[in-house]
């Protein structure tokens, strides 16, 4: 039974597979794969390299077909689950979206396959892979550091790529006080605590603070006509996509083409822990997009999720207590949330929305051959299929709903509890 199903029992992160000093970053990523396997991590590993040469399809339909049998560690499947899935990607857009694959091969989709089906992950690659298993210490001695992280796989686009995934898991770790203070706000607020629950919410407000902080770096670390020219195609899947609009065929494992939505920041699972915390509801489009998205995470990670939804309302509590301190520390909270989300739509301006504009009117050749590469289906959309600035836009105004009002004279809400 997963930890906080009893009221009775403190609520705990230690069912979850969570890091006490990490999150839900993977401590440890393994760098390599029995030697077995060394087939998918020779290709794995030149992905980029293969992608501009046109040769990935070339040197992925030449591997054999590996039994998964020898994979016995949660790592070696998040190792497996990485590298089958940076191949996967470069396998279907190596030509970009003029020249699609309507299926994958055997070799490659029948241990894909059952490999996800062994973590409870999609066979495509995820928030879970790029980000959260797919670094390494360039010192093993040094700090958890931007300049001191490198990848374990890529796919093309250079710099950028390095830039992109280890600014984005500097995010992941700049949220685990926040994280770490959720079972503090959950036992406060059984035990009736407003002291406990208003240093937990500060605690939570810094944290959220530094993951903005830490956001703004992606200006620093990637080059827009890198990222929206060469790197979203990679990022993209096979659903909701006008390129591959019947999906893709997993060959060997059913003869019907499957749908799976590519990477999206709304696979990580902070931000869905923060908005049942604090009484977030998202609704319509937006609602069911990022309840589609997690079941693109790791199962203990989505238990985790739905476990926090069924404690107490935190907001409830607060409006109750009518404590000037509990007040400020959950407004807080709410703001810093709303800022982050402001700040998301900002860096979303600068990757995809104005070199969309620009790639209708380039300044040079050079940046007509680079913004020209971005698949035209994708131009007002993000990676994971949605309609990228209208759902942060709704995400966002959903989060200002959830500051309380000015005045306490707020009606209760259907399922508030005391």
């Amino acid at each position: 039974m997963a930890a906080g199903k009893d009221s009775e029992t403190p609520f705990s992160l230690d069912s979850y597979h969570v890091s006490e000093e990490l999150g839900f970053i993977l401590p440890d990523p393994l760098h390599q794969l029995p030697a077995y396997y060394q087939p998918w991590m020779d290709v794995a590993r030149r992905v980029p390299e293969f992608v501009l040469a046109h040769e990935l399809r070339f040197h992925v339909n030449k591997m054999p077909q590996l039994s998964v049998q020898f994979l016995q560690k949660h790592r070696q499947l998040r190792l497996a689950h990485l590298a089958l899935g940076v191949m996967a990607m470069g396998y279907v857009w190596q030509e970009g979206e003029q020249d699609t694959v309507e299926v994958l091969p055997r070799a490659l989709a029948v241990p894909y396959w059952e490999v996800s089906q062994r973590l409870g992950l999609p066979p495509i690659l995820t928030h879970a892979d790029a980000v959260l298993a797919n670094w390494r210490k360039k010192d093993p001695e040094g700090p958890l550091e931007l300049r001191n992280l490198e990848l374990l796989v890529s796919i093309p686009g250079g710099e950028s790529v390095r830039g992109f995934f280890i600014v984005t898991l500097m995010v992941e770790q700049a949220a685990i006080p926040a994280l770490r203070n959720i079972p503090k706000v959950i036992n406060g607020v059984r035990r009736g605590d407003a002291k406990a629950v208003a240093e937990a919410l500060e605690v939570m407000g810094q944290s959220i603070d530094s993951m903005a902080v830490c956001l703004k770096l992606m200006q620093v670390h990637v080059e827009p006509s890198v990222f929206y020219g060469i790197m979203r195609i990679f990022l993209s899947g096979w659903k909701d996509n006008p390129c591959m609009a019947k999906g893709l065929v997993y060959e060997g494992v059913q003869t019907e083409p499957m749908e799976y939505s590519g990477g999206s920041a709304a696979q990580s699972s902070l931000l869905h822990c923060f908005d049942e915390l604090l009484g977030v509801e998202h609704a319509d489009k937006s609602g069911a997009f990022l309840a589609r998205m997690r079941s693109y995470m790791l199962p203990a990670h989505r238990q985790l999720i739905r476990d926090i939804s069924t404690r107490p309302r935190l907001r409830t509590f607060v409006r109750r207590h009518a404590d000037e301190r509990l007040t400020e520390a959950f407004q807080g909270c709410v703001g810093k949330l709303l800022a982050l989300r402001g700040c998301h739509i900002a860096v979303v301006t600068r990757f995809i929305t104005i070199p969309a504009a620009r790639a209708r009117r380039p300044r040079d050749r050079s940046e007509a051959e680079v913004l020209g590469r971005a698949p035209a289906g994708l131009q007002e959309r993000g990676t994971g299929g949605s309609g990228i600035m209208s759902f942060l836009k709704t995400v966002r105004d959903q989060t200002r709903d959830a500051l309380l009002p000015a005045t306490s004279r707020e009606a209760k809400r259907p399922g508030d509890v005391s």
